[in-house]
C-alpha cells in the first residue's frame, strides 16, 4: 500500500480524533469520575499526595511517547518559563490540590452545582482578561444547559437548591473555579509546542511542586491506606482525569476558544448519572432525561458561531 493510500485510510480516524467537539467531549467523561473517585478516596488517600502522586504517574506513563517532543521542545519552555510556570503552577498543583482537599469536605451535589458555573466564569475570566465576548446563542446556551444542570442536580425539584448548606470544601470550590478559569483564558498565550510536551511538562511539575505538600501529610499522619480502593482511586485519577482529559481538553479548547469551550463541562452530569445507573445500578428517570435535553441543547447552541 502506497504512503498515499495509507494517509487517506487513516485521515477520518484522525480527523475524528482531532475533532474539537470530540475532544471536549472525551475531557468531560474522563472529569466525571473525578468527584466519584475523589470521594471514595477520602480517608484512605490524603488530597495533596493523591493530586502529586497522580501527577507523577501520569508523567511516567508519558514519558515513553513523548521523550523525543519534550527534548525538541525544552527551549522553548525554558525560553517562556514566564508563562509556563505559572500556569502549571495554577492549573496543575493548586487547582489539583484545592480541588481534593474540598472533596474532603463538601457533597456530590454541591461539587455538582458549582461545577455547572463554570462555563460562565471562565467566559468572565475569558473578558477580564482577554476581552472575550459572549454571542447571544452562548449566552442563550449556557442558561439552557445551566437550567439543565440544576433540574439533574437538584432531582427535578428546584426546592432542594433551598436547603443546601454550604462549608469550608465549598469555599475551596469556589476559589478552584476562578484558578481554573484563569487556567483556561491563558491556555492561548502558551508557547507553541507540542501539546504533549506542555501536558508532561505540567505532570512532572505539578507533582515536584506537591510534594513537600506529600510529606507533611505523611509526617502528619495522613498516609495512603494499603486498600484496594485506594489503588484503584490512583490507577483512575492518573490517567484519565489527569493526563488524558488534559490532553483533550487543551486540544479542544485551542480550537473553539474558552468560552465555547466551557459550556462542555456541562457534559460531566449527564456522564455521572449514566455511570451511576450503569455501574451503581441506580435508575435513570425523568428528571435525568429532561435535564441531558437540556444540557445537550445548550452545548449544541453555545457551540455553534
Amino acid at each position: 500500500m502506497s504512503d498515499h493510500t495509507q494517509s487517506a485510510a487513516v485521515s477520518p480516524v484522525m480527523r475524528l480524533i482531532r475533532n474539537p467537539y470530540v475532544l471536549l467531549a472525551l475531557a468531560g467523561l474522563f472529569w466525571s469520575g473525578n468527584h466519584i473517585a475523589g470521594r471514595a478516596g477520602a480517608g484512605q488517600v490524603p488530597p495533596i499526595s493523591m493530586a502529586g502522586i497522580r501527577w507523577l504517574i501520569g508523567a511516567a506513563f508519558l514519558w515513553p511517547f513523548v521523550h523525543a517532543k519534550v527534548r525538541r521542545d525544552l527551549p522553548v519552555l525554558k525560553a517562556n518559563w514566564k508563562i509556563v510556570v505559572p500556569m502549571i503552577i495554577g492549573g496543575g498543583a493548586i487547582f489539583s490540590a484545592l480541588q481534593y482537599t474540598a472533596l474532603n469536605y463538601t457533597t456530590a451535589l454541591n461539587a455538582s452545582i458549582f461545577n455547572s458555573f463554570a462555563p460562565v466564569v471562565i467566559g468572565a475570566a475569558g473578558a477580564l482578561l482577554f476581552r472575550d465576548r459572549f454571542t447571544k446563542l452562548q449566552m442563550l446556551g449556557i442558561l439552557v444547559s445551566l437550567i439543565g444542570v440544576m433540574n439533574i442536580a437538584s432531582r427535578g425539584d428546584f426546592q432542594v437548591l433551598r436547603t443546601l448548606t454550604f462549608n469550608y470544601g465549598d469555599v475551596l470550590l469556589l476559589i478552584n473555579m476562578g484558578v481554573w478559569a484563569i487556567y483556561c483564558a491563558c491556555l492561548r498565550l502558551l508557547p507553541k509546542v507540542d501539546p504533549l510536551s506542555f501536558i508532561f511538562a505540567l505532570a512532572l511539575l505539578t507533582g515536584i511542586i506537591l510534594f513537600p505538600g506529600f510529606l507533611w501529610e505523611h509526617f502528619h499522619g495522613y498516609q495512603f491506606q494499603a486498600t484496594w480502593t485506594t489503588f484503584f482511586v490512583m490507577a483512575y485519577v492518573s490517567i484519565f482525569p489527569g493526563v488524558l482529559a488534559y490532553i483533550c481538553w487543551n486540544g479542544g479548547q485551542e480550537q473553539l476558544g474558552a468560552s465555547r469551550a466551557a459550556i462542555f463541562l456541562h457534559l460531566i452530569p449527564i456522564y455521572g448519572a449514566i455511570l451511576a445507573t450503569l455501574l451503581l445500578g441506580e435508575h435513570l428517570q425523568l428528571f435525568h432525561v429532561a435535564g441531558f435535553v437540556m444540557i445537550l441543547a445548550g452545548v449544541w447552541l453555545a457551540a455553534r458561531k
